[in-house]
């Protein structure tokens, strides 16, 4: 037997090996969160100690945040968030792994961010199995609308992603990217 059949799916996952996303223990984490997010985008506008309390239930902590509806995420608890996190409206974190960002994220509304993937192998892919790989965002971090953000990225502090760029790789503090693939069209000056 090895190491890897000792584990549970949840720590496969949490440990970026490949996983069974229908083990039973990561389908009622996932049918929690996806229950918390439809009561979340179901509040009424002017239900903000409400929205609260839902987003913290889901992301288990948070400072000061404001999510606006809707918000879809897979589990909640594997999103962390700093001071000031703001996510515009149809925002979706797959949150296989961490999510971690920073201070003062401002995340524009359509942006996917997704950390799991599939084998390339297309016998290894019809089994079912997923890998999830963490993204991590430093401080100041902009998210433009529509971009997507790939399994195993960081981005570091100050970094622009405009709007519908795909970003697949790490990106640079203080920099400016776009496109698909993104890539770095611009350096901010401090």
């Amino acid at each position: 037997m090895t190491a890897n059949q000792t584990l549970t799916e949840k720590q496969k996952q949490q440990q970026s090996l490949a996983y069974d996303p229908s083990d039973s223990e990561l389908s009622a984490d996932r049918l929690k969160a996806k229950q918390l997010c439809h009561q979340f985008n179901n509040l009424i506008p002017n239900a903000k100690k409400a929205r609260r309390q839902v987003l913290l239930e889901l992301f288990g902590q948070a400072s000061t945040l404001w999510v606006e509806p809707h918000f879809y995420c897979d589990y909640g608890y594997n999103i962390k968030v700093g001071k000031n996190f703001y996510a515009n409206h149809n925002v979706t974190i797959l949150d296989g792994a961490t999510v971690t960002f920073g201070d003062d994220a401002l995340i524009a509304p359509g942006v996917l961010i997704s950390t799991v993937t599939h084998p390339l192998n297309a016998q290894e892919r019809a089994s079912g199995l997923e890998i999830a790989k963490p993204i991590s965002f430093g401080d100041n971090v902009w998210i433009g609308m529509g971009a997507k953000i790939l399994p195993g990225v960081t981005v570091g502090d100050n970094a622009v992603i405009a709007a519908g760029a795909v970003v697949s790789k790490d990106i640079p503090a203080n920099t400016v990217v776009a496109g698909v693939p993104a890539s770095i069209i611009k350096n901010i000056e401090e």
